[in-house]
């Protein structure tokens, strides 16, 4: 784990290895997007500009899903809203908030909507193998605890450590997974009720870091889901393009209404395969509470992105064939 990768001199600044591989997904998904869409603009520094007001937007749409679904830690201190530095997005909430950005963009400046949202479809889920490693050298969306041989093991302190040293009531487990003695908390006071808080990494003897390290306190290994996640946006990312280049010979076609040959149809897709797969991943993690039918935000939001998904393609399919200008 590699929250932090380096830190620049003079400014004291760290560079996160999470918003690094996020830069770096944006810019392999924007270097995607000039290629696919070579034949469609006369103009690429428009995509450009659509990719640069995305990832603004994913920054903010990231961050405020974080925030309203951990309110309960910025209450006592809503300017730490602001502090990005210190960690704390979501990517779905980005990609959602990316996507509508984008589609005002492309409606704004008169340009082949569907043409470019399927296009985008295939540039987000290229960007998405880059931010899950980054989300897995950052520690987060971490997965259970398994015996599985390609199972991970996150150090001290990290989020998975200390979910798994404390009770989850948000998931319904009163117990924690492993059991570290008292001596390893401290105890915090807060509105007249005491907190256990993991001592730090170089407050414990040494006798108690050989056993976090490698003896019977170490962390559980648990299923590396963000990898999961990654290789999942490559598997999506290569299905997409090769549904695309099918709607591509839809002008050559002598039967152009065939079905789901439409553009916009590869966007759609998109929504659909992602749900799923986002669905059935979440019974892997073991960071994100259960809220609503004893299911995460995430897997009732990735239900009505199939919704959504199903409803698009339909739409789609029935719409006339949108020819780039």
């Amino acid at each position: 784990m590699y929250p932090e990768l380096f830190e620049l001199p003079f400014i004291h600044l760290t560079v996160k290895s999470y918003g690094l591989m996020m830069v770096i997904g944006f810019l392999s998904a924007v270097f995607l997007i000039r290629r696919l869409s070579a034949n469609i603009t006369p103009n690429p520094q428009l995509i450009t500009n659509a990719a640069l007001y995305s990832l603004i937007a994913g920054v903010v749409g990231a961050r405020f899903f974080f925030v309203v679904h951990y309110f309960d830690k910025f209450q006592k201190d809503l300017l730490s809203i602001f502090a990005i530095w210190q960690g704390g997005l979501e990517l779905l909430g980005g990609v959602i908030l990316a996507i509508s950005v984008i589609f005002f963009y492309l409606w704004r400046h008169k340009l082949p909507i569907r043409h470019y949202l399927d296009i985008l479809a295939i540039g987000l889920m290229l960007a998405l193998v880059f931010g899950r490693i980054g989300c897995f050298l950052n520690g987060c969306c971490f997965g259970k605890p398994t015996k599985l041989p390609w199972a991970v093991r996150f150090p001290y302190g990290s989020h998975a450590y200390h979910s798994q040293v404390n009770p989850d009531l948000d998931r319904n487990r009163p117990d924690p997974h492993l059991e570290l003695p008292f001596e390893f908390f401290r105890y915090i006071e807060d509105d007249g009720l005491w907190y256990p808080r993991l001592k730090p990494y170089g407050d414990l003897t040494q006798e108690q870091k050989y056993m976090v390290d490698k003896g019977p306190y170490r962390c559980l290994p648990v299923h590396p889901t963000q990898l999961y996640a990654s290789v999942n946006g490559a598997v999506l990312c290569l299905i997409l393009y090769a549904f695309w280049r099918r709607t591509q010979k839809t002008g050559n076609s002598k039967n152009p209404k065939r079905l789901f040959r439409k553009p916009g149809c590869t966007f759609g897709l998109m929504f659909i395969l992602y749900g799923i797969t986002r669905f059935f991943l979440e019974f892997f993690r073991d960071d994100n509470p259960f809220e609503f039918d004893s299911l995460t935000v995430s897997q009732n939001i990735s239900i009505a992105m199939i919704v959504l998904g199903m409803l698009l393609m339909a739409i789609f399919q029935r719409m006339r064939t949108q020819q780039p200008k």
